[in-house]
């Protein structure tokens, strides 16, 4: 909804949000993380899930495109490992609606503040994973390993992410 930002968790019953530097940050500052709604499927995981996301810019080129998305598939894919499906299938995910005026924008894609931070309601259930990417439309991909998947996405004209990719396994491995 305008005027606020989202924070996914699979912990139901947070009352609030206190700013703290995350195992993986990159930078020293302690930081409550929340994402807009435009990145909310990008959140749409078992924590952590590695995932490689793409999606398709103005600047996307066709070939681009069809190659990684598909003809007709669409304009955004998500890649995980078959390891991760029972994962999908099982946990139970919840959204919490975060006021946006506490946060500034952090990058491209995520919104941080400085501040605790106190939800606006109660979590929500975002429900089976599998079909909320599915009521998107967001094609989510299942694949033996990511890393192939990654290095096309991260040299094509897409935009794209990866989340908890050192969650992966080990290049050219297979389990």
């Amino acid at each position: 909804m305008p005027g606020e930002v989202l924070h996914f968790s699979e912990d139901p019953s947070i009352t609030r949000f206190v700013p703290h530097v995350a195992a993986t940050a990159q930078q020293p500052e302690p930081y409550v993380w929340a994402v807009d709604r435009d990145q909310a499927p990008s959140y749409w995981f078992p924590r952590q899930c590695p995932r490689a996301l793409a999606w398709v810019l103005p600047t996307t080129t066709v070939s681009d495109r069809d190659r990684i998305i598909g003809a007709g598939c669409g304009s955004r894919v998500h890649a995980i490992e078959y390891s991760w499906l029972p994962a999908m299938r099982s946990i139970s995910l919840y959204a919490y609606r975060l006021p946006a005026d506490r946060f500034r924008p952090f990058g491209t894609h995520a919104w941080v503040s400085s501040e605790t931070v106190v939800p606006l309601a109660p979590p929500s259930p975002v429900g089976d994973l599998i079909d909320v990417h599915a009521a998107a439309g967001v094609q989510l991909r299942l694949l033996p390993d990511l890393w192939p998947f990654w290095a096309e996405v991260t040299t094509s004209t897409l935009a794209f992410s990866g989340i908890r990719l050192h969650n992966a396994q080990q290049p050219g491995s297979r389990h």
